[in-house]
């Protein structure tokens, strides 16, 4: 509301009043620990202890979306909300809360002021849960649990056939358990009458990792393009420019992903190809389909392998394993271990679902099955499956949760 009132300096200061006050809650709370350990490192002995703080879910998430409120305010995009129930219902939605996606005020307090619910919201969105529902337990969690048996092994023992498996594994849990968070979230919302943005749009069918970032994660994609990519000067100011603002954006990326040094090397690990892209590569590229969507596959899938691993001595000894196979020749760790028929058959269907199947279908195919009686009983049955799934078993981890 301060902001909405001032002009000029005055304006500017109190936008750079919120924007701290809610980056230094994240901090504290997310961060602490990675800055007492540098400062630690730089002295070279234990001058700060590294204090064990509970994270609180999803604060990643709902500090952004506080960020994009007083910034909108800010540049005219929406007006200071005078209702406070307004504001704090936007910041804790509870579909979205823990793990996105992301949405900005502007757009849902539109919903908010003007609602209505009805049957066919009712209905779609329940159809949208299950799906999600399904990502995450009939898939998501199968391949996880045959990821973590793989990680969860002594490094030394791991053979090139169960690092490869493993990190294929976790490249399709992670997408199937984000993807089916948002979809159950964007369901939720639905029913209750609230449009909420999509998230992915099949990223490991993109043809470049500049194209895997409009599918993944979208409204992430989004926000950082719209709050710090365009403010710093977007592609306006030249190539060096566009390249260091690239650079930003995909450093703050994986900073925001975890207080880890991995994370950060993750991030600009993508900023590096997005760069790459841009310098001409990107023209290689469009001249093969399948080449262009293997290349684009390949980089995100060595990407995850040092998303998921421990530390980044722990991702080179995987890659090492996947990428010189010979020189692990001897190590041999029984597949039984780690996979079953089960989970062959469940990565099957990861592959085939995610989207080589559904973008090859003609629309009038798909138009069809939506909301026809077989969908109807397909969706009833896939259901059932969870809810037994979830009744018989422990396992069910949700990666998103811990950013």
């Amino acid at each position: 509301m301060l902001i909405g009132r001032s002009e000029g300096i005055r304006r500017k200061l109190f936008l750079a009043l919120g924007v701290v006050v809610d980056l230094a809650i994240l901090g504290y709370y997310k961060y602490s620990g990675l800055i007492a350990r540098m400062v630690n490192a730089v002295a070279g002995s234990e001058l700060v202890i590294a204090p064990r703080i509970a994270l609180p879910i999803g604060i990643s998430f709902f500090t952004f979306q506080a960020i994009s409120y007083i910034a909108d305010v800010y540049r005219r995009d929406t007006e200071p909300s005078k209702k406070l129930i307004n504001v704090a219902l936007y910041i804790s939605f509870f579909p979205q809360l823990i793990a996105g996606p992301i949405v900005k005020y502007r757009d849902i307090n539109r919903q908010i002021e003007d609602r209505h619910a009805q049957w066919s919201d009712v209905s779609a969105g329940f159809r949208r849960f299950v799906y999600g529902l399904a990502k995450k337990v009939l898939i998501a969690n199968v391949l996880g649990a045959c990821a973590d048996a793989v990680y969860g092994m002594d490094i030394g023992i791991i053979d090139p056939r169960a690092a490869w498996i493993a990190s294929l594994a976790y490249t399709f849990q992670i997408y199937y358990d984000f993807s089916g968070y948002s979809d159950m979230a964007i369901g939720l919302g639905r029913m209750f009458g609230f449009s909420i943005t999509e998230n992915f749009r099949y990223p490991y069918i993109s043809r470049s990792i500049t194209e895997f970032w409009r599918r993944w994660h979208i409204s992430l994609g989004s926000w950082f393009r719209e709050y710090v990519y365009i403010p710093l000067g977007g592609n306006r100011k030249g190539k060096a420019r566009t390249y260091f603002n690239l650079f930003v954006v995909f450093f703050l990326t994986g900073l925001w992903h975890g207080a880890a040094f991995a994370f950060v090397l993750w991030g600009l690990y993508h900023g590096l190809f997005s760069i790459i892209e841009r310098l001409g590569f990107k023209r290689a590229l469009d001249k093969s389909r399948l080449l262009s969507t293997l290349y684009c596959f390949l980089v995100a899938h060595f990407g995850w392998v040092l998303f998921r691993a421990e530390s980044v001595s722990g991702t080179l000894a995987m890659l090492s394993r996947m990428l010189m196979p010979w020189r692990y020749a001897a190590l041999s760790v029984p597949t039984w271990m780690y996979m079953d028929l089960k989970t062959v058959f469940v990565g099957a269907c990861a592959v085939l679902g995610a989207g080589f199947i559904t973008e090859a279908l003609p629309e009038g195919v798909k138009d069809r099955w939506r909301g026809s009686v077989p969908e109807a009983i397909y969706c009833i049955a896939i259901f059932v499956l969870c809810v037994a799934s979830i009744a018989s078993d422990t396992y069910n981890p949700f990666i998103y949760f811990q950013f």
